[in-house]
């Protein structure tokens, strides 16, 4: 499979330098202050997770933090690890870090105002220079979403040395903070328990060979990219047998049912798998960022348990570092097209978007739900008064540690893969995402009424359907037509006599349709055939009553 080495070779060339770095005397914070001191002083690793103490001094009634008033929030043992992928390149590392009791269990713990838990995320905002991409949607997802993961912006101290801004982010998890499903347990084999929940991850294959499986359908017809779900949870090494063939089963019903002729009733089609508001709700956001990576990588979806509703729902939304602009390549910095259309852009990249968007917006009922959300979200949610006061507030968070942030890393004035913009100043960065951010909210605003039918080979899906069936005074024959094609619909009775004969000669390119009026026929049974230059390309059975 082909690998863009120019894109690897630029990674490596603006990645790999060291940059100067200064020491900082942080002493005191309007933002909450963690101090991480590993044990032996030990450096900390890509896993495992190393001990470590961690003390955060917080003061939650608003005063400054001061480094020396001591660990008034939290004041004890934590197991520490680099996290990432490409990030890791940095020189500014992002960290998992779970709480830890003294006898190294699990210590479930509120950290800044956020609900309690063992598991959390430190993350080191580096080529994002305004620092705040991830923490502007995520609070937008927890918006308009069922759940989205809580950030608060901290600065870290890590064996005594400044380390600069960070978002402490809620991991990924299912709990009845975080991801609210049922929890499984190896017994969870059969019945209702057996159905959810789950946690299903579509990214770069991880791990061992038992952490994924591949998709049965390539992501777009013709590529030779594929798809992998990766187990998120319950964990590969935690998942039964029974449960890991239940979750692959389930997105194999639903991808076969995508791609049958009927995927689009209204109660047979993909509406039984999957819950519509939140994949759309799931694609708003990533369209608001233009997110280069969304839909195909760090892409998350999961799934309760039948009896508490069953459906595959899409989120939680994570890692937007090179959304809103941030990035030199596939079209990554224009604030107009819609994110959907990275395969039209990016072909050859290793990692594509999967068929199931496009196929949902040939649905006409999924676009126009789009088109409506997108218009009430506008009027309150996601209006333009309530996301640049939020944008705003942050940077005014931000505006003195930031300024110690970029005395420790100095990247200002210098790229960073895979920055389009390169500002001289924290406020130019700022500027530039606020500006990016405007454009791309009013190209949204005009162009939702136009979402949806994105180019397509239709006979790959296709197929000449009736409706409604059964019918009682009209029923509509659909099908897909070349401009010069001939159709005729021949219907017959129970006894195979034939009683009408629709013909289709005069058409546009593209779908087609005729319609019976069938009240000179009696209430019964039907049968139909569909010809398409002569050639009988659908047979089926109607219900009239």
């Amino acid at each position: 499979m082909p690998i863009d080495m120019s894109r690897v070779f630029i990674f490596l060339l603006f990645v790999i330098p060291v940059y100067l770095k200064s020491q900082v005397n942080l002493t005191s914070s309007n933002l909450p202050i963690l101090v991480i001191t590993t044990e032996g002083n030990n450096e900390i690793v890509d896993e495992p997770k190393i001990d470590a103490h961690l003390g955060i001094v917080w003061n939650q009634n608003g005063q400054i933090n001061i480094i020396d008033d001591g660990y008034n929030h939290y004041d004890g043992k934590i197991g520490i690890e680099i996290r990432g992928a490409s990030s890791q390149w940095f020189d500014k590392k992002s960290y998992s870090f779970e709480a830890r009791n003294a006898d190294d269990s699990n210590n479930n713990v509120p950290l800044i105002g956020m609900p309690e838990e063992n598991d959390w995320v430190l993350h080191g905002p580096y080529s994002d220079k305004s620092l705040m991409r991830n923490a502007i949607t995520y609070i937008m997802a927890g918006w308009i979403m069922d759940y989205a993961p809580r950030v608060r912006f901290c600065e870290v101290m890590i064996n005594e040395a400044y380390k600069g801004v960070y978002l402490l982010t809620e991991k990924i998890k299912r709990d009845k903070n975080r991801v609210d499903i049922s929890k499984m347990t190896l017994d969870d084999n059969d019945g209702d328990e057996l159905t959810g929940g789950y946690i299903i991850k579509m990214d770069k294959a991880a791990g061992d060979e038992n952490d994924s499986w591949t998709s049965g359908y390539l992501p777009q017809e013709g590529a030779w990219q594929q798809t992998n779900f990766l187990y998120h949870y319950p964990k590969p090494n935690d998942i039964t047998q029974a449960q890991s063939s239940y979750i692959q089963g389930f997105i194999r019903d639903f991808e076969m049912n995508l791609k049958s002729a009927d995927y689009d009733h209204p109660t047979k089609g993909y509406r039984k798998y999957i819950d519509v508001q939140s994949f759309i709700d799931f694609m708003m956001i990533n369209e608001i960022g233009r997110n280069v990576d969304g839909y195909r990588l760090s892409t998350f979806m999961y799934k309760d348990r039948e009896s508490i509703g069953g459906k595959l729902k899409k989120g939680p939304v994570w890692d937007f570092n090179l959304a809103y602009g941030n990035v030199d390549y596939c079209i990554g910095p224009g604030t107009s097209g819609w994110a959907l259309d990275f395969n039209q852009v990016c072909p050859d990249d290793f990692w594509i978007i999967h068929f199931w968007w496009d196929r949902l917006r040939q649905d006409e009922s999924f676009y126009f739900e789009a088109q409506e959300r997108w218009k009430t979200l506008r009027q309150d949610k996601l209006s333009d008064e309530r996301i640049f006061n939020m944008v705003d507030s942050l940077a005014d968070l931000l505006n003195v540690a930031a300024g110690r942030n970029f005395q420790k890393w100095n990247i200002l004035n210098d790229y960073v893969w895979p920055n389009s913009f390169v500002g001289s100043s924290y406020q130019s960065e700022v500027n530039f995402l606020k500006n990016w951010l405007q454009a791309r909210l009013a190209w949204l605003d005009g162009n939702f009424q136009k979402f949806g039918a994105p180019i397509y080979d239709p006979r790959s899906y296709f197929n000449p359907k009736a409706y409604p069936n059964p019918f009682q005074e009209e029923v509509t024959f659909q099908y897909y037509v070349e401009e010069e094609e001939d159709v005729e619909v021949w219907i017959y009775n129970s006894i195979g006599q034939l009683v009408s004969v629709l013909q289709d000669f005069d058409h546009l390119n593209g779908e087609s349709s005729v319609t019976l009026n069938s009240r000179s026929l009696t209430n019964g049974i039907y049968f139909y055939t569909v010809w398409i230059e002569n050639r009988k390309v659908e047979e089926g059975k109607l219900i009239k009553n």
